[in-house]
C-alpha cells in the first residue's frame, strides 16, 4: 500500500472515531464526566485531523 492510501485510510478513521465521539456527546446529557471526557477525546481528533490534513495537502 502506498503512503497516500494509507494517509487516506488513517483520515478515514479518524472521521470515523470523530463520528463516534460526536454521536456519544449527543447521549451524555446526564453524564457530566462522560462529556468532559469526550471534549479532551474531540480536541485529540482535531490535532489528529489538522496532521493528517496538513500532510494530504501536500
Amino acid at each position: 500500500m502506498t503512503q497516500q492510501n494509507e494517509l487516506v485510510e488513517m483520515d478515514a478513521k479518524i472521521q470515523t472515531m470523530k463520528k463516534a465521539a460526536l454521536e456519544l456527546e449527543s447521549m451524555a446529557d446526564d453524564f457530566p464526566a462522560l462529556s468532559r471526557n469526550l471534549a479532551r477525546v474531540l480536541s485529540s481528533l482535531k490535532m489528529l485531523e489538522l496532521n493528517i490534513t496538513d500532510i494530504l495537502d501536500l
